[in-house]
C-alpha cells in the first residue's frame, strides 16, 4: 500500500521513525541525483557531530528527604524518634554524541563543495545545542562571499518537520506546514522558498551547480515516496493513531480522518 497522504506523510515525523527515514531520505537523494551528475559532479555524505543531552526537556529530580532535627522541646523517647531519608532513583540528562548526516554536492577532480543539501532534523528546530549547531553551519554557508563565487556554496534547506520553529527567515509569514529553501551563492541574501501544506505533494526543486551549467530539477515527492515503500512503512506505521504533534487544526484535522477512514475501516 502507498502512502495515503498525497504529499509528506506526517507519520514519519514520528520519533521512533524519524531518524531511519531522515538517513534513508540522505542516502535516497544522493542515489537519485547521481545519474543526473556524473561526470561533472558527485555526491558526498558527510556527518555534522555534536554533543547534546539525551533528552533536553528532562528535569534533574530531588530525593524527598524528611529529617527531624533536634528542637528545645521536650526529649521525645527513643522508641518513638523518627529521623527518615527516602532514597529515591533518579535520572540525569547525559551528554550523548549525536551525528546528523548531510550532503555535498563536488566537483570532481577539484572536490570543491559546490551545493549543500540538508534535511532538517528535530534536534535542529528545537532550541538547544542541535540548533546552535546547524544554524553556526548554515551561517557559515550563508556568509561565503557571493562575489567569489568559485569559493562560495549554494544551500538547500530542506524541512518536514510540522514541529518546532523554522529556520530564520526574513519576511516570511510561518504559516506552512512545510518548506525547502534554495540559496544560490550568486543571489544571497535573496532565496527561493518553496512552501507547501499537509494537503498539498512536495513540490520539486532546482538544484543550483557552477555557473554555465543547467540546474538540476528534483522530484523530492517521489524520491519520498520511494524511501517510504522500501522503509516498509505502510507496515510499520498504525493509522488509528493520531496524527503526531504540533495538533492539527480543525480543518485538517478533519481532512486526515476522511483520508485514512478506509484504512481505519470508520
Amino acid at each position: 500500500m502507498p502512502s495515503p497522504f498525497p504529499g509528506m506523510n506526517p507519520y514519519l515525523e514520528l520519533p521512533a521513525l524519524w531518524h531511519e527515514f531522515h538517513n534513508r531520505l540522505i542516502v535516497a537523494i544522493s542515489d537519485a541525483l547521481t545519474p543526473y551528475l556524473q561526470p561533472r559532479y558527485y555526491v558526498a555524505v558527510e556527518t555534522r557531530t555534536y554533543m547534546d543531552d539525551d533528552n533536553p526537556e528532562l528535569l534533574v529530580g530531588i530525593p524527598d528527604a524528611i529529617v527531624l532535627t533536634a528542637s528545645k522541646a521536650p526529649v521525645v523517647p527513643p522508641a518513638t524518634t523518627a529521623t527518615q531519608t527516602r532514597l529515591k532513583q533518579i535520572r540525569l540528562p547525559m551528554p550523548v554524541e549525536v551525528k546528523e548526516r548531510y550532503l555535498e554536492v563536488r566537483e570532481v577532480g577539484t572536490h570543491q563543495v559546490i551545493t549543500v543539501i540538508e534535511v532538517l532534523s528535530p534536534k535542529n528546530k528545537r532550541k538547544g545545542e542541535g540548533r546552535t549547531a546547524y544554524e553556526k553551519k548554515r551561517q557559515r554557508v550563508l556568509g561565503s562571499s557571493s562575489h567569489l563565487v568559485e569559493s562560495s556554496s549554494h544551500l538547500v534547506e530542506i524541512d518536514l518537520l510540522r514541529e518546532n520553529l523554522p529556520m530564520p527567515m526574513i519576511g516570511v509569514e510561518e504559516t506552512s506546514d512545510y518548506r525547502i529553501v534554495v540559496s544560490r551563492a550568486t543571489h544571497r541574501p535573496m532565496a527561493d522558498l518553496y512552501e507547501f501544506q499537509l494537503k498539498e505533494a512536495i513540490p520539486s526543486f532546482s538544484l543550483p551547480f557552477k555557473p554555465n551549467d543547467p540546474e538540476l530539477a528534483v522530484d523530492l515527492q517521489a524520491i519520498v515516496l520511494g524511501v517510504y515503500d522500501r522503509g516498509s512503512y505502510q507496515f510499520r506505521i498504525d493509522y488509528h493513531q493520531p496524527v503526531p504533534p504540533p495538533k492539527l487544526s480543525e480543518a485538517d484535522q478533519l481532512w486526515v480522518d476522511e483520508l485514512l477512514a478506509p484504512i481505519r475501516g470508520a
